[in-house]
């Protein structure tokens, strides 16, 4: 293997990350763009095990001595036992799974990152050569990647319901956080300086306590209602940790890959931000959300209707409109093939059926999109909120399937409610809504949704799978 060819395969998988983002960002090219990155990915393993066996480096330098084999062997069967135990996970997990899935796989991230920190510190204690650039390089990675594993398993826990989503912050928490930050900065200057002897194995170690530490603090912080932004958060730190590492390493396929990550996670906390009308700053310092606890202040919206699945299947029959707005709740029930069905019926009665998905649906970015494409619903009758909030007005009846705080009129009308000024999907304006919930409980922000009240919404208690199911069977 020539260096040429180690340097050549960087490039193209490089290329193939690239094409992979650009492939993700529209329903119709992301099978193709996950692929691309797979293979991106596999291509960088491959040659970079090879070039290490071989004693090449990335940048084109012959390394002084190659790897020995028994050690190319370990790096093998790390990779074959992690690589069979990642497609026994994405085999097994429910669509229900993936954002606590995802919320651990970032924390592995984060651990390496800390791991390839320590052991670089351990090499320069071992040849007793100290660069500045290289310790400033392995004291930042550190400091992310401790941020990165611990936040990250704090948000699987909330996900997966094994901790309350609830917001949980110490008395003048912003002022620890802030003193957190300041001591780490503190202590990367004083570690590139001094870096040598007994002094410098302290300073990592405080640093390392200090980012777990400030990692569970920050993640505690954040309640339910903002756990799509910590999601992508937690995929923008794990990016930037595996950058830190690659500069660590001398790697700059890493580095490359980490920064596509990790700006990429940066712009989608951006946008998730953006879509709740929150500040990134302000959900890092502590979001809203509770678990079914109402936050804020308690108001009497008056009685809710309900309605029974043989009336809804009359009301769709008769409209010549309707919206369909998928939430969590969807998920949950596993109702999406039955909502696709119910999607092909009605179309086939000649009645223009679409979708509306707010951006932060679910408790993952694009959650709901997934999930559809996964039931076939085709691509075009599935828009985002901006595309279809017009549209409302002119809409004979809305099925809000599992949703709940994204379809919450409080967002708009009560500038008291901890989501005032979210924008939201403006179901209400439609003729008729119908609401599929299991119960009258708050969604997962813990705010009320005086949508329930209002005289053109209906409520269809139950499991939204067999209540769609009974509406089908009315329709035929």
């Amino acid at each position: 293997m020539t260096i040429s060819l180690v340097q050549g395969s960087f490039i193209i998988a490089g290329l193939l990350f690239i094409l992979a983002l650009a492939g993700l960002s529209k329903h119709e090219t992301s099978r193709r763009g996950n692929v691309l990155g797979s293979i991106g990915m596999a291509v960088a393993l491959i040659f970079v095990i090879a070039g290490v066996a071989l004693g090449i480096s990335d940048e084109g330098v012959t390394i002084q001595h190659a790897a020995p084999s028994w050690a190319i062997i370990v790096i093998v069967v790390a990779l074959a036992v992690g690589g069979v135990i990642g497609v026994i996970r994405a085999v097994r997990v429910e669509m229900t799974g993936m954002p606590e899935l995802i919320a651990l796989f970032h924390s592995f991230v984060g651990l390496a990152a800390v791991l390839v920190g320590w052991v670089a510190y351990y090499s320069s204690v071992a040849s007793g050569h100290f660069d500045p650039l290289h310790s400033g390089e392995l004291f930042i990675g550190v400091f992310i990647g401790a941020i990165t594993f611990t936040g990250s398993i704090v948000a699987y826990l909330k996900l997966s319901a094994k901790i309350k989503s609830a917001p949980f912050m110490l008395p003048a928490h912003n002022v620890v956080n802030l003193t957190a930050l300041i001591a780490i900065a503190a202590l990367t200057v004083l570690f590139i300086l001094y870096p040598e002897g007994t002094g410098g194995l302290v300073m990592l170690s405080v640093v390392t306590v200090i980012s777990l530490l400030l990692g569970i603090h920050l993640v505690s912080a954040i309640g339910g209602g903002d756990m799509p932004v910590v999601v992508s958060m937690l995929n923008s730190y794990s990016g930037w940790a595996a950058a830190a590492a690659g500069f660590t390493l001398g790697n700059d396929l890493l580095i490359i890959t980490g920064a596509l990550v990790g700006s990429s996670g940066a712009y989608l906390s951006y946008i998730m931000c953006k879509a709740m009308n929150r500040k990134f700053i302000s959900v890092i310092m502590g979001g809203f959300g509770s678990d079914g606890a109402v936050v804020g202040e308690e108001k009497d919206y008056g009685e809710h209707r309900e309605i029974t699945a043989a009336d809804t299947a009359e009301l769709l029959k008769n409209a010549s409109s309707v919206i369909i707005t998928p939430g969590y709740g969807m998920a949950v029930a596993q109702a999406q093939g039955t909502v696709a069905d119910i999607t092909n019926r009605l179309r086939a009665r000649s009645i223009n059926v679409r979708f509306g998905i707010h951006p932060v649906a679910g408790r993952l970015p694009g959650h709901m999109n997934v999930l559809l494409a996964e039931a076939k619903v085709p691509y075009d009758i599935v828009l985002e909120m901006d595309e279809i909030n017009d549209d409302f007005a002119e809409t004979d009846v809305v099925l809000v399937i599992g949703a709940n705080d994204t379809v919450n009129p409080a967002a708009l009308e009560d500038p008291t409610s901890p989501i005032a000024g979210m924008p939201v999907l403006e179901v209400w304006k439609a003729a008729q809504v119908i609401v599929f919930k299991r119960s009258m409980a708050t969604g997962y922000a813990g705010v009320q949704n005086p949508l329930f009240f209002k005289e053109n919404t209906w409520m269809l208690f139950g499991d939204a799978k067999k209540k769609v199911e009974e509406i089908v069977r009315f329709l035929d």
